[in-house]
């Protein structure tokens, strides 16, 4: 990994607004505030797993809710039946990879957008099914809900945000990265150049989907009342597409930036009583594509150097 001065600062401003944000909950007990922040690191965090797959890879996932909703499902049925969080947790990111890889194995092989329709068709059955088999909704434990509090579960998300966001730094700076973004830019030619195109492909689901089985499990202690159904909604996969487009795809600050944006934007829908916000995002998505193509990051990366040069030349 690259250690120049500019990558150190970059690390230690990192380190120093995670470190702002854990104060947070010190500073004020507002659940409202602390509410929102869960959900930003939580769609951060989701859409840096699907930008891992999608963004880095180049295998467009239009079924990501089925990875978050097995991690939801599993999760919180151990943590119902006894098990301590911290155990069923890593267990729904695990089931996340097993059905990840029931469907990602066979559909990977092909061309084009027969992944993409497999894990679009897969979501779409699980959310049928177990809408339709099991009850609406799982009221959390007795004991659990006497002792809810909001805050652990904040420190969790941010925790999870923010070793996603080292973790995809890590792997896309390593020789890893390089087999995976070879991938994306041509298959035939990085299988040419000694790359294992399907093991590579497998990898990357497999790290995409545990990081969304993950943020599901977290979804699915933060809820009260569990809706079976509600983690297999496609809104989660096109939320996490959104945010990672707006923000920037194939980068690793544009989910956080992405998230921040979407949450930010949905909240004064919420509050001004406007139900028109899945009209204004597509909107706002089809003028990001055309206008920068590169995100919201992008943007700001260009506006930064445009003031730089302003003031050199002044």
């Amino acid at each position: 990994m690259n250690r120049s001065p500019g990558h150190i600062v970059g690390w230690l401003a990192a380190g120093a607004l995670v470190a702002a944000l854990g104060a947070v909950p010190v500073l004020t007990g507002r659940n409202d505030v602390l509410n929102l922040l869960f959900f930003i690191f939580l769609y951060a965090a989701l859409a840096q797993s699907w930008n891992l797959l999608a963004g880095y890879t180049g295998q467009v996932s239009l079924g990501h809710a089925a990875f978050f909703g097995a991690g939801a499902f599993i999760a919180r049925h151990l943590w119902s039946t006894g098990w301590p969080f911290f155990l069923a947790w890593p267990a729904g990111g695990l089931a996340a990879v097993a059905l990840a890889l029931a469907v990602g194995y066979p559909a990977l092989r092909l061309r084009g957008v027969y992944f993409a329709i497999g894990t679009l068709a897969l979501a779409e059955i699980l959310r049928i099914t177990i809408g339709n088999v099991l009850p609406t909704v799982a009221p959390m434990p007795p004991g659990a809900l006497a002792a809810y509090s909001l805050t652990p579960r904040y420190y969790l998300a941010l925790g999870l945000v923010a070793a996603s966001t080292a973790f995809v730094l890590i792997v896309t700076r390593s020789k890893v990265g390089l087999a995976l973004m070879a991938v994306r830019e041509d298959e035939d030619a990085a299988r040419a150049s000694g790359v294992g195109a399907l093991g590579t492909k497998i990898l990357a689901l497999v790290l995409s989907s545990f990081m969304a089985g993950l943020c599901g499990g977290l979804f699915a202690f933060h809820q009260v009342s569990y809706y079976y159904n509600q983690p297999f909604s496609p809104l989660w996969t096109f939320d996490a597409l959104l945010i990672t487009f707006v923000g920037g795809v194939g980068t690793i600050w544009g989910p956080i930036i992405g998230a921040v944006f979407f949450m930010v934007l949905r909240e004064i829908f919420a509050l001004t009583g406007i139900d028109v916000h899945v009209l204004v995002f597509g909107l706002l998505f089809i003028a990001v594509v055309l206008i920068w193509p590169g995100g919201l990051l992008d943007a700001i990366q260009r506006g930064y150097r445009l003031v730089r040069r302003l003031a050199s030349s002044g």
